[in-house]
């Protein structure tokens, strides 16, 4: 069942609900104000005529006469006395008596002082009348079929009224979700157009600040970031085919001219030189294409646990030195350490460890003498790692761009690299809820800041 539907079902429903129950405390009101008045009605009509038999001593005759004649165009009210000994002193209608009053009847009005009850539709009403120092029982009957006659009109009005109500709310539910679903079924129409090759297409913004907006917004963040996604995707499927590309064609080519005719022992051992360094070119971008890889997990797939700074540094200087014995790396503790909480943080080993390898290895590789010094501070809240070099520096141009995937700036041509070691670091520093800026002058030096949190 749609959405739609549900909603019209369950407005309707609920309004109907609200309407019975709202008619009801109508009805049930004027069923007990009914009730009420017309039992004064008799308590009023009963007195009046206890007066007229008993103070103004109206002739017995002449009351039945009014009696009878009233009723044949009203249903007059049928009133009996008696005293308390259960002795009838005056009947309307005695050949009618409708009551048929008892001797329990009249103790217990004597007893009460005033009942009330129903007889066949009829209301009874007894009461205690006194003249001149004596008690007498007045009863009074009448069947309130004005009353009757109006709370049945009020009864068929009000069920009328109701499933003309109900109809009428059916109908605008109809009419209303239509007009409130239209921008949804528009959204529906424009997402299922939405493909992969044209990921440029958005949703319509009514401009309103209401949920459907928000699901409108939503949703095109989340197209932006897969449109995103895509480029990246596609930028670098086509960085990672020109990176692997040269060096495979450096490699053939020099197995190619090796193989065309007979050479010298030395011009052998240059040629499988030249592939051996082509080779290892592929296998450092392969590395670096893995690592890369796994700094783009979901955190939570990533084994995080608490890890000294200090251990890394120390790994990460012992692997660039063992590759290049030439590169010189110093670590400065700008505090004391008192205990392994000032120096740990949260994090993955092996990532941490690839991050400062690449800044080792920059700073370095972009620096004569090739050196690099990392200065480490840290605070209650977290640890900040300075990478220092004084090397060639980097261009406020290729500032913007330092950590765009595949990217290699003015300073490609000082040292071999794929433009992957930066934006792998960033994207390590990131996993691990840090931060990570540059700041650098051209033939000067650069210096990269990283702020890592506590555990």
């Amino acid at each position: 069942m749609k959405i739609r539907t549900r909603l019209i079902i369950l407005f309707t429903v609920t309004t109907a609900i609200i309407l019975g129950l709202f008619a009801t405390v109508i009805y049930l009101s004027a069923k007990e104000n009914r009730q009420i008045e017309f039992y004064n009605l008799l308590k009023k009509e009963a007195i009046t005529k206890a007066n007229l038999f008993l103070n103004a001593n109206v002739d017995k005759k002449i009351l039945q006469d009014i009696y009878h004649n009233n009723r044949k165009i009203l249903n007059e009210v049928e009133v009996a006395i008696y005293n308390t000994h259960f002795d009838l002193l005056y009947h309307d209608a005695v050949d009618l008596d409708f009551v048929k009053e008892t001797k329990p009847m009249i103790d217990e009005i004597y007893q009460k002082g005033e009942i009330e009850f129903y007889q066949e539709g009829w209301q009874v009403i007894g009461l205690q009348y006194i003249y001149e120092g004596k008690k007498y029982i007045v009863t009074a009957a009448a069947y309130d079929q004005y009353g009757y006659s109006k709370l049945n009109n009020l009864l068929h009005n009000s069920i009328l009224v109701f499933i003309i109500s109900i109809l009428f709310i059916l109908v605008a539910g109809i009419f209303f979700s239509k007009k409130a679903f239209e921008p949804v079924r528009a959204m529906i129409a424009k997402a299922k157009n939405i493909s992969a090759t044209n990921l440029d297409l958005r949703l319509s913004n009514n401009g309103n600040k209401d949920e459907l907006s928000e699901l409108a917004n939503t949703f095109n963040e989340m197209l932006n970031r897969l449109e995103s996604s895509f480029d990246a995707q596609k930028n670098f499927v086509s960085s990672i085919s020109h990176e692997l590309r040269t060096p495979l064609a450096a490699i053939i080519t020099e197995l190619e001219l090796s193989s065309n005719k007979e050479r010298t022992p030395s011009e052998y051992q240059t040629a499988i030189k030249d592939a051996l360094n082509d080779s290892k070119k592929l296998v450092r971008l392969s590395n670096s294409l893995l690592d890369l890889a796994k700094a783009s997990y979901d955190p939570t797939e990533i084994a995080f646990k608490p890890i000294r700074v200090d251990e890394v540094l120390l790994d990460a200087r012992q692997q660039v030195q063992k590759t290049n014995s030439d590169f010189k790396i110093d670590i400065h503790f700008e505090d004391e350490i008192d205990n392994d909480d000032q120096i740990s943080v949260n994090g993955n080993e092996y990532l941490l460890k690839v991050a400062f390898t690449n800044l080792f290895e920059n700073g370095c590789k972009f620096s004569t003498p090739h050196r690099c010094t990392v200065s480490v501070r840290f605070d209650s809240k977290n640890i900040t790692l300075l990478f220092v070099d004084k090397g060639i520096g980097i261009s406020e141009h290729d500032l913007l761009e330092i950590f765009t995937p595949f990217y290699r700036g003015e300073n490609r041509t000082y040292t071999y690299g794929h433009g992957i070691g930066l934006p792998l670091t960033q994207k390590i520093v990131a996993l691990h809820k840090g931060e990570i800026t540059v700041a650098s002058q051209e033939n000067k030096g650069t210096t990269f800041t990283i702020i890592l949190p506590h555990c």
